[in-house]
């Protein structure tokens, strides 16, 4: 006796072999376990498309408080705790997506292979009365199996023929086709786990001539560490706005250049908004602007980079800084932007607008002349990776595929030579309509039927 032998019989084995088969196997390839399972994956993959992922704490605080609570029950803190922050990593809704690709899979081999299998065999009708438990079936007279299976084969029928009795079939292809289905949708499910587990997301806002690596990392799986570029960084080489005739922003775009350890330029791209910038399975998307800096002179003094921070308003965005007009910090005035136009708004310190001053333009302020040298943007970025959608894609290639191969219809069709009579009929699995003309114009080009079609 083998190892292998000997351990199947101890009784664990045998009763984990027995639960899987009478139990566990038919319960994943049960349909309505199945549906239920498709169903709370789309629930709360609606969820995550609906709640922003990946946000920080003290912005589901913010947005969804304890009084009053969205929907009377939805709260930051259900939010939090129930990982609906970033439902796509949870646990729970990895287990979802691994339990429903086992039922996926146990369905597979219960039921569509041996439909597969059952479908490529082929058994004759030996008995005439046979052939009344068809769909459609006749009688003729002074016709041929070889001419009935001339007339199949020109309709692209496979026939197999054996003595007095004709077994033909077509459409294999319908019962491939749900098997096609289910391998495609394991490779989704594939492709979605491997971009939990290893994706990441995150968002850096640059000023423009300004080099980054990717650091501000705001969702990432258990396993993203090695998809983190650390041997190439990005440099801003400018970023700018393009305006429409009436002030508004038309496109914003950033000009980017991937850099290795050396400050070589690897890759070199304008992005904006839809036009990404991929490396090595990293992309980079035009998100978002803002302003950094302002650059003045007071009288003939060097230029002078001032930061800019976004002020809290309820209209439009504004960014500000404070700039001292006097060594001793007595007076000042502040400055006030809202786009890249070179427009800047300046205002005492008693919050009175005393002047307004476009780049290159100069003003008297506090009895010193001030010149607006430049404006710099930021650029808002948001970086992903993904390493699971060349899977998804490619599942979703093959779904294609496999739903349009699910439309063909699988016929078959019977013939028995007996007692001077020729007996023909046939079934299909679908376009039942359609099968019935096909036989039928068959039929009349064999002989007119001394019996109706039953059925």
């Amino acid at each position: 006796m083998t190892p292998s032998e000997a351990i199947n019989r101890w009784p664990i084995v045998q009763g984990l072999r027995r639960y899987l088969r009478q139990d566990l196997i038919p319960l994943l390839a049960d349909l309505r376990l199945a549906i239920a399972l498709l169903l709370t994956i789309a629930i709360f993959s609606i969820a995550g498309t609906v709640l922003e992922q990946g946000q920080t704490l003290a912005f589901y605080q913010e947005n969804y408080p304890e009084d009053p609570a969205l929907f009377g029950f939805l709260t930051w803190k259900v939010i939090v705790v129930s990982g609906l922050d970033h439902v796509y990593r949870t646990w729970w809704f990895l287990a979802l997506l691994i339990v429903f690709g086992a039922s996926l899979t146990a369905c597979t081999f219960t039921r569509q292979f041996p439909a597969l299998g059952a479908a490529q065999r082929w058994r004759y009708y030996t008995q005439p009365r046979q052939f009344q438990k068809l769909a459609l079936s006749a009688e003729l007279t002074d016709a041929t199996l070889a001419t009935l299976a001339t007339q199949l084969g020109q309709r692209r029928y496979r026939v197999f023929q054996q003595d007095q009795q004709l077994y033909g079939r077509k459409g294999l292809a319908g019962r491939i086709g749900p098997i096609v289905v289910h391998a495609s949708m394991l490779i989704i499910l594939l492709g979605a786990i491997v971009g939990a587990m290893t994706g990441f997301f995150a968002q850096e806002m640059v000023p423009s001539g300004e080099t980054f690596q990717i650091r501000n990392i705001f969702d990432a799986g258990p396993w993203a560490k090695s998809q983190i570029p650390t041997d190439w960084s990005v440099r801003v080489n400018r970023f700018w706005i393009d305006y429409t005739p009436d002030g508004n922003i038309d496109q914003f775009y950033s000009d980017l250049s991937v850099l290795n350890q050396a400050g070589e330029e690897l890759d070199r791209k304008t992005i904006y908004v839809n036009e990404p910038l991929r490396h090595q399975g990293v992309t980079l998307y035009q998100a978002d602007w803002g302003l950094a800096a302002v650059q003045v002179k007071l009288n003939n003094s060097p230029v002078l980079q001032l930061p800019m921070k976004p002020l809290d308003t309820d209209g439009p965005r504004f960014w500000g800084t404070w700039l001292p007009t006097k060594p001793d910090l007595s007076e000042g005035v502040t400055l006030l932007a809202r786009d890249l136009q070179g427009s800047v708004l300046i205002y005492d310190n008693a919050g009175q607008l005393v002047s307004t001053v476009r780049t290159g333009m100069a003003t008297e302020v506090n009895g010193v002349t001030l010149s607006l040298v430049d404006v710099i943007g930021s650029t808002g970025l948001q970086i992903k990776a993904d390493p699971g959608i060349p899977l998804v894609y490619a599942g979703f290639g093959l779904l294609m595929v496999g739903v349009i191969m699910s439309y063909v219809s699988h016929s078959q069709v019977w013939a028995l030579a007996h007692q001077g009579k020729l007996y023909v009929g046939g079934r299909t699995n679908r376009a039942q309509v359609a099968f019935e003309r096909e036989l039928l114009g068959l039929l009349e080009g064999l002989e007119r039927p001394t019996s109706s079609a039953e059925g």
